[in-house]
């Protein structure tokens, strides 16, 4: 694809310094980008890089403008990385044209499933009875929607994805497990993004629940009775148990694990691999690691954090001893 940066910024805005007949044939990183392709830097400590790249044109923020313009081409707008989002829309449009709605000849649908006419079902993916599947979605190879679950409008399924399996409930009985049959579905609101091989279980009784505009990325576990709010997003390999309460507008870095029944609330951002083990309530961002270290050192650490509680009573035995 060739297309000059007065198309660009006449189909996604932005202030254009440099000539607007320059023309692009790619879109490529900072430090890569060639003489003939569009780049961006959006955070001012990879400032140095700007100045060495070989880009055709740069998308840089107001503040660093002054340094783009000496450098040469730049698409000065306040949200670069955003920016960037939607140029990518703008070029995969342009080089990969959707092909329109679509069943592939070895999906399996079932009769009693609604398909809208307007999703496209990929190679081998299943949809199964009294399933739903809602306008404009695409569900991409070997995707499995159990019965009577609901995918929501615009969302994209990655290959490998299952939507309904049932949950992990199990009684004890002496020394085997009587199965808990899982009654309820799993409902998807509109615009989420599910990655490769993401399971979300039905729920036992109520409905397991994705609202919309929530983006999952690969290898996540969703456990049955699950909510988790709208615009919500979760890194890879990130675990929730079951009936766990997440609210909007958060973020869970990956390999986070969010033990079950608790409920985190809105704008909580979770780094990565935090183990959470009780309900987070107060907007703001939540660590839990113990940070890597030589293995010696970290098992005299270890140790001594087993010794914390006896150390904090000797502590205060020292200082009511003190005071008194």
């Amino acid at each position: 694809m060739h297309v000059d940066l007065a198309s660009v910024v006449s189909a996604l805005g932005g202030e254009l310094f440099g000539d607007a007949t320059t023309v692009i044939t790619g879109l490529s990183s900072l430090e890569a980008a060639t003489p003939s392709e569009l780049t961006f830097l959006s955070h001012p400590k990879y400032q140095s890089q700007l100045l060495t790249s070989r880009a055709a044109c740069v998308i840089v923020g107001p503040q660093l403008q002054e340094a783009a313009v000496r450098r040469g081409a730049c698409i000065v707008t306040d949200q670069p990385y955003l920016y960037f989002a939607k140029l990518t829309q703008f070029w995969k449009r342009a080089t990969q044209p959707s092909p329109g709605p679509f069943i592939h000849l070895s999906a399996a649908i079932d009769p009693s499933a609604v398909v809208d006419p307007s999703a496209s079902i990929g190679a081998l993916c299943v949809v199964e009875r009294g399933a739903r599947i809602g306008a404009g979605t695409v569900l991409k190879s070997r995707v499995t929607v159990g019965e009577n679950c609901v995918v929501g409008e615009r969302c994209i399924l990655h290959p490998g994805v299952v939507i309904g399996a049932d949950g992990f409930g199990f009684a004890p009985n002496g020394e085997t497990w009587e199965k808990i049959e899982q009654l309820g579905a799993v409902q998807i609101g509109n615009d989420v993004e599910i990655g490769a091989n993401t399971c979300i279980d039905r729920g036992a009784l109520q409905d397991t629940v994705i609202e919309d505009g929530v983006k999952l990325d690969n290898l996540i576990q969703i456990g049955h009775n699950v909510r988790v709010g709208r615009n919500t997003a979760m890194a890879g390999c990130v675990g929730v148990a079951g009936s766990a309460n997440i609210g909007p507008n958060c973020t869970v870095g990956g390999g986070a694990i969010i033990l079950g029944h608790l409920t985190v609330g809105a704008n909580v951002n979770i780094s990565a691999a935090t183990v959470v083990s009780k309900s987070i309530l107060k907007p703001g961002h939540y660590t839990g690691i113990f940070p890597v270290d030589e293995n010696a050192a970290w098992e005299r650490n270890a140790a001594t954090l087993k010794q914390l509680h006896t150390l904090r009573d000797r502590i205060k035995a020292i200082e009511k001893k003190i005071t008194t």
